[in-house]
């Protein structure tokens, strides 16, 4: 017994002592009251008296978390093939900007609000109540969990709305993005294509979308980006009310992300003009007078006790004691601090708008984060019946698929606010489609709120919106072309001097016009008002620009005196046009002629008949004129026999005249067609149109009409044939072969190669001096033997002797 008592008393006292420590340890901590930094959970913008959770539910969530694993009685999904091949592309991606993914979230995070903010324009109760009916998104950090958390209280999410936007449907632009990733190695432009939210995995391996709709349960979507993803019914997490709070759990490479300083950076960078506020969960600190420790405010007291003089006053005394009982301590607390507090640029004067605001506001805008500004930009404010305050953009490149889905595609790129308030960025009616390139927005005081989108379309001030739109526009574009130094040719120096920065502006309205200039011709096209205006944007090659781009206003200013016309030509390429025998005798005569080598130019030019008096002429149609000629009147004459004679041979050729020409000069004859049909190049285009009625282009085709030069000495030779024998087969077969010749030269398609085959054959005979009737050699007929297959045992035995002639060696 007296063994076992000292061993059995020492445990007692060792237990004894660790109970008195942590008792003492819990009596320091509800002293001390300091302030823990608080985890993500601890309500995020919850909603005020929301369910608590309890500590089962906590350790369960951080044993999902701490696992990395998706939740067993989660519902699961496998992503779409395209949505995994995005996202092993983000994953693996060596792109070093992965700041881009906050900025995509940001932007989701607006759009959410922006729905929600337009449904309660007609039903107020979709807002909620208290902090759910605040419009604005939350940013809060856990550096013990390295998680990042997001929170918006936007229109919220389904289950349904989940798996579609989140995983199982791709949309387009998520082939369209992959496609232009592979291309170009930039994943810099994910947001342009609707696919922003998959960048979060560019920082982190695991990540949780808590979701709330107002017509549905609190979900929550996780994936570890593995190919699969989970839904499942939120019962542990706090009700958020509505909205969407996106959880990151962060990389290990990525914990820079954990910081607000870096943080706070990627929002004044990229997100400054969101139009909702963004707050982050920031910490700092402050001074806080606390009570002294009791052993030090006695020695304090006895220190004062002794030092003090006799007959100092009670009341002092006391007064002093208190204050010498107090310190001051440094303390962390948290708040929510706004990070976009800056005022929405198109409602500020343009004059107190710097250019790096506008690029940024730009950036911002459009989703386009690149180095590259926009080309221009206008700011202004109409006044009137209708007012509205409006800022437009040209993007530095087209869109991928400007031109792609150009008659079929309802989407616009310019947003639509009424009173401050985002209505849609889907109204056509705002610009005309040859203008949907343009980027920025609509704020109107006019149009009413309160109404569904099918009345606001139909609203009279859209017309008169519209129309001042369109003017300011085409302003903003012409002066690209008025800034550029290389615009103004023929100018004074001085002009070219006041224009501002030359090297900036230099060679910008050549950018344009590669990345628009079909725009502008759609535009003559489709819109006859502003017909002469954009014709004045129309910018081409020609004979005498040397290679550089001119406009109309430049050509008149070269014409020649007495020039009616102003004279051009269609074709496939320049390099190709150069060398048509249409403008032989126009460059002789110094003419200048333009290059139209743009499919659409074909049409443009069935719109564009006239330009400041001068008529169009295209100079491989009939009707040409170049002055007069004394000459033409004789030389009618002298060839009347062998015209008449050439026309009645080829009328199985469908020619409907065949006449002295006044435009070659060294090529003996052209086909060219009527003034009013198709032209070659125009017949080419349209027999390439995959629904083409081959029926119906008879009506439209032009008639054939061949001009032959009576200057050149093939043409004589042939008068004087005819004029010996008009009957000879041999004459005849030369001039079918001239005319075919001649189809071929001048743009149009033979109906027979065949035939012109044969023909060009026979008189290759001919000038080798072969028999029209030697025949072709006979081939000798040797049979076919085939060749058996190896077996399989004649193989082996191969293989044998291969395998003994080897151990011989």
């Amino acid at each position: 017994m007296g063994k076992w008592t000292i061993p059995s008393a020492l445990i007692l006292l060792c237990l004894l002592s660790l109970l008195s420590d942590q008792g003492r340890k819990v009596q320091a901590n509800a002293k001390e009251g300091a302030v823990d930094p608080p985890k993500v959970e601890d309500s995020i913008g919850a909603v005020p008296h929301g369910l608590q959770t309890d500590s089962d539910v906590v350790k369960r969530e951080s044993d999902s978390i701490s696992s990395r694993s998706l939740r067993n009685n989660a519902e699961k999904f496998e992503f779409q093939a395209e949505v995994s091949r995005l996202m092993d592309i983000i994953i693996n991606s060596l792109y070093s900007n992965k700041d881009i993914f906050l900025r995509e979230l940001i932007s989701n995070a607006s759009d959410a609000l922006d729905k929600i903010r337009f449904l309660s324009l007609t039903d107020k109760e979709v807002l909620g109540e208290g902090d759910t009916s605040k419009l604005e998104i939350q940013i809060k950090l856990d550096k013990e969990k390295k998680m990042l958390s997001l929170r918006d209280r936007g229109i919220g999410m389904t289950k349904e709305d989940l798996i579609k936007n989140l995983g199982t449907i791709a949309k387009s632009g998520t082939s369209a993005f992959v496609e232009k990733m592979q291309s170009t190695g930039d994943l810099n432009l994910i947001g342009q294509f609707g696919v922003g939210f998959y960048s979060v995995y560019l920082v982190a391996d695991y990540v949780e979308v808590i979701s709330k709709h107002n017509d549905d349960k609190q979900y929550v979507w996780e994936s570890k980006a593995d190919g699969a993803f989970a839904i499942s019914e939120d019962t542990w997490n706090e009700p958020l009310g509505r909205g969407t709070e996106i959880r990151l759990h962060l990389r290990d490479e990525a914990q820079e992300y954990l910081e607000e300083s870096k943080l706070k950076e990627l929002v004044k960078k990229y997100s400054e003009f969101i139009n909702f506020p963004i707050y982050i969960w920031a910490s700092k600190e402050v001074d806080v007078e606390v009570p002294a420790d009791e052993d030090e405010s006695s020695d304090e007291e006895s220190s004062d006790s002794t030092s003090s003089e006799e007959g100092e006053d009670e009341a002092d005394k006391s007064e002093d004691e208190d204050t010498e009982k107090k310190k001051t301590v440094k303390e962390t607390t948290y708040e929510w601090e706004r990070l976009n507090d800056v005022k929405a640029i198109w409602l500020r004067s343009p004059k107190d708008v710097t250019n790096e605001e506008y690029v940024k506001f730009y950036h911002s805008l459009t989703k386009d984060f690149s180095d590259e500004k926009p080309m221009a930009w206008s700011h202004f404010t109409a006044e009137g019946d209708v007012e509205f305050k409006a800022v437009l953009f040209v993007p530095p490149k087209a869109p991928h698929n400007l031109y792609q889905s150009y008659y079929n595609s309802n989407k616009s790129n310019l947003k639509l606010y009424v009173r401050r308030v985002f209505i849609s960025d889907e109204f056509d009616e705002l610009l005309p489609k040859f203008l949907s390139f343009l980027m920025g927005l609509v704020d109107s005081d006019t149009l009413p709120l309160n109404v569904s989108r099918e009345m606001l379309q139909a609203h009279s001030s859209l017309k008169t919106i519209k129309k001042k739109l369109v003017r300011k526009a085409l302003d903003m574009i012409r002066r690209i072309a008025d800034e550029d130094p290389d615009e103004f040719s023929g100018k004074d120096e001085k002009d070219v001097e006041k224009s501002g920065d030359e090297d900036e502006k230099k060679g910008q309205y050549t950018k344009f016009w590669n990345e628009y200039g079909k725009s502008i011709k759609l535009g003559i096209i489709e819109d006859a008002t502003n017909r002469n205006r954009l014709a004045k944007l129309l910018r081409f090659e020609s004979t005498k620009s040397d290679g550089k781009l001119t406009s109309l206003d430049q050509y008149i200013s070269r014409m020649k005196s007495g020039q009616k016309d102003i004279f051009y030509i269609t074709g496939i390429s320049k390099e190709q046009l150069e060398k048509s025998p249409f403008l032989e005798r126009l460059k002789k005569k110094n003419y200048e002629v333009i290059f139209f080598t743009d499919p659409v130019d074909e049409y443009l030019m069935q719109y564009l008949m006239d330009y400041e008096g001068k008529q169009f002429q295209n100079v491989s149609k009939d009707g040409l004129k170049i002055g007069k000629d004394s000459k033409s009147r004789e030389l009618k004459d002298s060839f009347k026999e062998l015209t008449k004679w050439w026309k009645g041979t080829l009328k199985t050729e469908d020619v409907d005249d065949v006449k002295i020409s006044n435009r070659l000069d060294n090529t003996p004859c052209v086909v060219v067609s009527s003034k009013f049909g198709w032209s070659a190049n125009m017949e080419r285009l349209m027999q390439a149109q995959t629904l083409t009625d081959a029926s119906k282009q008879a009506y439209m085709r032009g008639k054939r009409i061949l001009e032959i030069n009576p200057r050149h000495p093939i043409i004589k030779e042939l008068r004087e044939r005819v004029v010996k024998d008009p009957e000879d087969e041999g004459v005849k077969q030369t001039a079918q072969l001239i005319y075919q010749t001649a189809l071929m030269e001048s743009g149009f398609i033979l109906s027979d190669p065949k035939d012109f085959a044969s023909r060009i054959y026979s008189s290759v005979k001919s000038s080798l001096n072969i028999s029209p009737d030697a025949t072709i050699e006979e081939e000798d007929d040797v049979e076919e033997t085939e060749t058996e297959p190896e077996t399989k045992a004649g193989k082996d035995g191969a293989d044998a002797e291969s395998s003994d002639l080897k151990d011989e060696l």
